[in-house]
């Protein structure tokens, strides 16, 4: 039985299989490698995934979502209608879609998968992915790293023996590898990154500007009216790439917004974006201990790197032009067909090893003395350590009589704990005494999916506290039974009949966008559409599609390829 690499995007997503010695992807039920990690709510109450949902984020906001992956590892909820849903549950329809189109694809049912994370995911947020492939009937073997993926990918097919650095700017995040490839082994030497960065902040930019040129409210807007506004704004960026100026036109209830963005604009607009940008370039090389020199290439993954100031960017920073061969939406995907196929001991990858590392510290809440107030963080596991990696440290009293140890975990590299994300707390009782008298042993375990686990002895009696952390603002094991049961009952859309659906959506869109003849125009196709399917004697439904496809083409605006 097949294991999938699954590439879980916040922009779009893909599935993968390591077969017949390399890696390859599977489209998706419209043909196509990339699904967009969008989610919606069906007049019928059906879940619509990827190209479908995506076409109703302008005409039904109130029931479709993009972008959850933001908000992986918190309990945040997003109500589509009448059902509210937490992040590892929208990921998980968009999981059991990828799911449906490789069984599909490979004729056999799957139950294993591998999915990749943004490198400096915390524990609750690689906790929150997991569960999120619970919920899609999957046991997930393994979450790799993004950049990690892309390394291999790329190591695999591409790369002699060297040291190469992976700049992965997706959608949502931003993530920064630099890996070392030796005698058939791909070491990573250290990885970062920002988990609240990536190509929807320059987008983010762009709508700024135009409400602050047409002096407009963000918060007085529909939510139609500011969902056109995204899918503008994200056709001015895509513009940007080959072209130095592009205009706009936005037909909003007011009155239409017209004017112009002009790649010099753009990235004056971006200027903070782009610092942002470095400070994770310069913590890599400073913690890889190599110098920029001695990279043999830099790669670019990730849909956003396509922009020319972050090609720009890279190639300021290390004096070279960055390696663009690789496709930057679908080196990730590939790269976790590779670690599916490790794991499952693929007989083409049997002289491959592969390592990775821990991205953040970890360590307790301690008092440097019994007079401080003020506590800081005692590091067990240091950053860009080697996993799997187990660590212990002794710990002692510091009142009098003090009759438990409570262990506050940090997740961080800050030296306050308040700075840094609390994943949990362990108590143990001590025999009381004098201060400093009963000592504690504590143990910090991180294996390769990026989970934690805590033991705490006290040494004089043997006491012992065992945990292996989760999210906090996560499910238990029960409430992931229970959302599992619900969530199986909600039923995606039919895959037979999804092509008809997501051209129903795109025309519905259209209209929307449009005005006047155009937006007449528009409906009489719509309606002509809708009565061909609809009759009993149609023969040749993929030439009646195409062609009204073909039409609706005439309707879309320049820069964008929805």
């Amino acid at each position: 039985m097949a294991i999938l690499g699954i590439d879980l995007g916040t922009t779009n997503s893909l599935v993968s299989v390591f077969a017949d010695g390399k890696p390859r992807l599977i489209p998706n039920v419209h043909g196509e490698m990339l699904t967009p990690s969008v989610v919606g709510v069906d007049d019928d109450g059906t879940m619509l995934v990827g190209r479908p949902a995506r076409e109703r984020l302008l005409t039904h906001p109130d029931r479709s979502v993009a972008a959850f992956k933001r908000f992986m590892g918190t309990a945040h909820v997003t109500r589509l209608g009448r059902t509210g849903f937490r992040p590892e549950e929208l990921s998980a329809f968009v999981l059991r879609s990828l799911k449906a189109d490789a069984e599909a694809h490979l004729g056999e049912s799957v139950e294993e998968a591998i999915i990749s994370v943004p490198a400096y995911f915390n524990v609750h947020q690689r906790k929150a992915t997991m569960d999120a492939g619970h919920l899609a009937g999957l046991s997930v073997k393994r979450v790799v790293n993004e950049p990690t993926a892309a390394a291999l990918a790329y190591g695999l097919g591409e790369a002699g023996e060297g040291k190469y650095l992976v700049f992965d700017l997706g959608g949502g995040t931003f993530d920064v590898s630099i890996l070392d490839k030796y005698e058939g082994v791909m070491e990573v030497r250290a990885t970062t990154g920002d988990t609240q960065l990536g190509g929807n902040d320059f987008t983010l930019a762009i709508e700024q500007h135009i409400l602050a040129g047409h002096r407009l409210d963000a918060g007085r807007l529909s939510p139609g009216e500011a969902a056109l506004l995204r899918r503008s704004a994200e056709a001015l960026k895509l513009a940007m790439t080959a072209e130095q100026a592009a205009t706009y036109a936005i037909a909003l209830e007011r009155g239409p917004l017209t004017g112009e963005l002009t790649r010099e604009t753009f990235e004056r607009l971006c200027e903070g974006l782009l610092r942002r940008l470095r400070a994770p370039v310069e913590r890599a090389i400073a913690d890889s201990r190599l110098a920029p020199a001695e990279l043999d290439a830099v790669i670019l993954v990730g849909g956003a790197t396509r922009m020319p100031m972050v090609r720009s960017l890279v190639a300021r920073l290390f004096g070279r032009l960055p390696f663009v061969h690789v496709d930057p939406d679908t080196t990730v995907a590939l790269g976790a067909a590779v670690q599916a196929g490790l794991v499952g001991r693929a007989a083409a990858l049997e002289d491959v090893v592969m390592t990775d590392v821990c991205p953040h510290t970890l360590g307790i809440a301690v008092a440097p003395d019994r007079n401080s107030e003020q506590q800081h963080i005692s590091p067990l596991i240091q950053r860009n350590a080697i996993v799997p990696i187990s660590r212990s440290n002794s710990y002692s009293t510091l009142r009098d009589n003090q009759r438990a140890i409570k262990v506050e975990v940090y997740q961080g590299e800050n030296l306050r704990p308040h700075d840094n994300v609390h994943v949990g707390t362990l108590e143990v009782p001590v025999p009381p005494g004098p201060a400093g008298r009963e000592s504690v042993d504590v143990r910090f375990t991180y294996d390769i999916n990026g989970a934690l686990e805590v033991e705490v002895t006290v040494l004089s009696t043997n006491i012992r506290r065992r945990e292996i952390f989760r999210n906090n603002a996560g499910l238990s094991q029960e409430d992931l039974e229970t959302r599992f049961a619900a969530l199986a009952s909600i039923k995606l859309h039919p895959r037979e009949r999804l092509e008809n659906r997501t051209l129903i959506a795109r025309a519905e869109r259209l209209y929307a966008e449009n005005l006047g003849e155009q937006r007449e125009a528009v409906r009489d196709l719509l309606q002509r559409f809708e009565h061909e399917i609809a009759g009993d004697r149609l023969k040749d439904v993929e030439a009646v599609r195409a062609a009204f496809a073909r039409a609706l083409d005439a309707f879309e605006p320049r820069g964008l390829d929805w």
